[in-house]
């Protein structure tokens, strides 16, 4: 009945909730941030669970958790200029530390380390100066509470004696209520962790908390990460460390792209949470690819970065963030706004579209010094190189249109920008 109920309010969608989900489409790109005490041990972010540390002894990281180098207005003037337009910060993650001011406990970036700094609040007053979206994810898990019900991260268990469901759901329900109320006008809420329970008769009572949300901000998205078909008030549907309809990673288990607005996240290297061995980077190029092979498949980038202790940026991230953003402020016309194009993915690249204008992206290696767009229902009034408006030669085939292309620059993106009749 509570599922019947979820579907339900699915489909009524009101004028403002389609102008919000548009809104966010049409930013395109965004940076994710896992941030929090487990920085310190410079080994991703489930090193507490990985390492089977004592609940205890983790909690004593926060007496010394101190990001002197920390700089809010430094962090998104880059972001900015990387051509991000919304961030999404860990408000709250697995292990339980909260980054703000929260009343709801002292286990908190101000009560519990000699920083006494609120870094959400500075973050939403930065992410306000350059004018991007504040989203925040937020843990429906938690390895340090001892009300939460232990699933299915055994690493890190649970007393039954002392588990309240109750209880930890009013938690949870007070520290969103904070998030929404004392920092301003909110993007999204991320959720993640509710993978945790795979019983089917665990209820995780989203009804009640989307419409918390709902009330206390009716133009914040729901997004929730727990790898399934989107349920719900949910507005947008997320791929983790996958393209839609890929599932590589092993995230997306049997969930069918939807109509919602959609997000793929992925890590620079291979952990989300600061790793001080981690040198895995993706090069520049290779992200530009992955960013507009989204858009090509009607989908926001939202690219991680995990800041170290002392609160600066790895170097690494931060270089590859001014790769992107010089190709962005070069290109970004044909990315953001736009949806995916009416033709769909090919071996030489992807498409982007708004109205009659076709951005043809050619991200890998064309043979023949052609390409063929399998439109059929669809003509072309003119094609042309978008770098320099260089007029192409094309013709109407029977399996399409075949554009004849010059000999092409050797750049990550060659854009072509087709003018559908």
């Amino acid at each position: 009945m509570s599922l019947f109920a979820l579907m339900t309010m699915a489909q009524s969608i009101s004028d403002d909730t389609r102008q919000i989900r548009e809104e966010f489409q049409n930013r395109k790109f965004g940076i994710f941030l896992h941030w929090g005490i487990y920085s310190m041990l410079a080994d991703g972010e489930w090193v507490m669970h990985n390492r089977h540390i004592d609940r205890d002894e983790y909690a004593k990281l926060a007496g010394g958790f101190y990001p002197s180098l920390f700089d809010a207005r430094e962090w998104t003037k880059l972001f900015k200029e990387a051509g991000a337009q919304y961030v999404t910060f860990t408000s709250r993650h697995h292990d339980g530390f909260s980054m703000w001011a929260t009343k709801a406990s002292p286990y908190n970036i101000v009560e519990a380390t000699p920083f006494k700094r609120d870094v959400v609040g500075e973050l939403a007053q930065a992410c306000r100066e350059q004018e991007l979206k504040l989203h925040f994810y937020y843990s429906h898990m938690d390895w340090q509470r001892l009300d939460y019900p232990t699933g299915g991260c055994q690493n890190c268990p649970h007393d039954p004696a002392t588990t309240n469901w109750d209880s930890y759901y009013a938690f949870m329900n007070r520290q969103l209520t904070e998030l929404l109320t004392k920092y301003g006008p909110i993007g999204a809420i991320w959720f993640d962790g509710m993978w945790d329970h795979k019983e089917k008769d665990f209820d995780w009572r989203l009804e009640e908390q989307y419409a918390l949300i709902k009330r206390l901000q009716p133009k914040c998205l729901i997004g929730n990460n727990h790898h399934g078909s989107p349920i719900g008030l949910e507005d947008f549907q997320l791929f983790e460390q996958d393209l839609p309809g890929q599932n590589t990673a092993g995230f997306s288990g049997e969930q069918k792209v939807s109509q919602l607005p959609l997000e793929t996240c992925m890590t620079m290297n291979n952990t989300w949470g600061y790793s001080i061995t981690d040198k895995n980077y993706k090069s520049g190029d290779e992200l530009i690819r992955r960013l507009v092979t989204a858009a090509g498949l009607n989908a926001n980038f939202l690219l991680n970065i995990g800041p170290r202790p002392d609160g600066k940026l790895p170097d690494e991230a931060v270089e590859i963030l001014k790769h992107i953003g010089s190709f962005m402020k070069v290109n970004g016309s044909t990315i953001y706004g736009t949806r995916g194009g009416c033709v769909p993915p090919q071996s030489w690249g992807v498409t982007t579209q708004k109205g009659k204008t076709l951005y043809i992206h050619i991200l890998n290696k064309v043979e023949d010094g052609q390409i063929l767009l399998p439109l059929t229902d669809q003509k072309l009034a003119k094609v042309v190189m978008f770098a320099d408006g260089t007029k192409l030669k094309f013709k109407r085939e029977k399996e399409g249109c075949r554009i004849f292309l010059p000999e092409l620059p050797d750049t990550t993106d060659c854009i072509l920008t087709a003018t559908l009749k």
